[in-house]
């Protein structure tokens, strides 16, 4: 678990580090070129990041909730239910991307 933390970790400083610059325009030039390779940027963070998380915590769900219906089978729907609550992230993560590439 210590890797994934230092992983994040690092991604969020490096991240943090690029929001700092500033583009500055001479009076009359034409401005916003660059906007269009920020917004697929910022959907592919969003889809990748949402993905990502959503993926661990399906493994985490995905062993626990294996392990549960060994035990008792008749439990096999509430488990359904978590593992589609952990997939949401990731579906929230599509419509982020998809209102992003909108604007």
């Amino acid at each position: 678990m210590k890797p994934i933390s230092l992983l994040l970790l690092a991604t969020v400083v490096s991240l943090s580090a690029m929001t700092g610059l500033a583009f500055a325009a001479e009076e009359g030039a034409a401005t916003g070129g660059d906007s269009g390779s920020l917004k697929i940027l910022g959907a592919g963070l969003a889809f990748g990041l949402a993905a990502f998380g959503a993926g661990i915590g399906l493994g985490y769900v995905g062993s626990a909730g294996l392990a549960v219906i060994s035990e008792n089978p008749a439990l096999q729907s509430k488990v359904f239910i978590f593992v589609g609550m952990v997939e949401s992230i990731a579906i929230y993560g599509i419509v982020m991307m998809f209102i992003i590439l909108g604007q």
